[in-house]
């Protein structure tokens, strides 16, 4: 897998870049029964009230139906193929399990074709295989982490996401997280062995509007572009804030303001990703 780029015969192609991914995707076409229609929102809620700006349009899509949970325990699965997924940056592999059901899970780095997981409490630490934080040893990466046991996987999914079990104490297992953060984890909750594959999405160029299109992301505009009645930084000769500190279109400070209010979950955080940072 690598980067692809393009001979500029337009101004934007210049800066084109792709995945060339064909040497790891087997299957093109998704498994029809484990997807569903993917409805399109446009940022909107149920009365059609615009609720997230930016979004709309996009390429017609499928929602490929991964599992999170890894429930089938001590059964062991083969890796059919690995697939593209539009809906998400990592690739997915589609494995077939004993008693002949097929399920996508997400892809790791280093499970091929052929190679056979399980998940369950008494298996081997090997890539792709789902065990209990408390049956992993430390220093081991793992991704796809439960952070209620049996609720299934919700931390660290994108591609080239890993996290490490650096400690246990009590009923916690303390993981350093992708962003610095170190945050504590019942020993009860899955996590599946590995990083996350398609490690390279990262360093994709989009390189021209039309693709930020097919994506379904829609052109965003400055605030001191438009007229003083549709933002606090419109209006004026020339470029200008009329005064004001960096902002949203409804007030709300842009810069060196926290808007996170305080989460149940804060309570499990051992460093915050912002401390991580400033210590290096």
């Amino acid at each position: 897998m690598g980067i692809k780029t393009y001979r500029p015969y337009t101004p934007s192609r210049r800066f084109i870049t792709t995945l060339d991914n064909r040497d790891v995707i087997t299957k093109k076409k998704p498994m029809r029964k484990l997807t569903v229609a993917l409805r399109k929102q446009g940022g909107r809620n149920n009365t059609g009230q615009l609720m997230v700006r930016h979004q709309g349009g996009g390429h017609k899509q499928r929602y490929r139906i991964i599992d999170f949970r890894r429930d089938k325990l001590n059964m062991p699965a083969v890796v059919n193929a690995i697939e593209y997924d539009p809906i998400r940056s990592a690739l997915i592999a589609l494995v077939k399990y004993e008693d002949g059901t097929y399920k996508y899970i997400l892809h790791p780095i280093g499970l091929k074709v052929g190679d056979i997981i399980m998940s369950g409490e008494n298996i081997d630490i090997r890539v792709g295989n789902a065990l209990p934080l408390d049956k992993i040893p430390e220093g081991t990466m793992v991704h796809n982490i439960e952070i209620l046991p049996g609720k299934g996987g919700v931390m660290v999914r994108s591609a080239g996401a890993t996290a490490q079990v650096m400690a246990k104490e009590g009923e916690y297992a303390h993981l350093r997280m992708p962003s610095g953060e170190t945050r504590m984890v019942l020993l009860r909750c899955m996590a599946t062995i590995g990083q996350v594959g398609n490690i390279e999405h990262e360093n994709v160029v989009l390189g021209k509007a039309g693709r930020s299109r097919h994506i379904g992301i829609r052109p965003t505009v400055r605030g001191t572009k438009m007229n003083s009645v549709d933002h606090p930084h419109g209006g004026g000769r020339g470029h200008s804030k009329g005064g004001n500190h960096p902002q949203s279109p409804w007030g709300q400070p842009a810069k060196g303001y926290r808007t996170r209010k305080k989460k149940v979950w804060d309570q499990f955080i051992i460093r915050r990703r912002q401390d991580a940072k400033v210590l290096g």
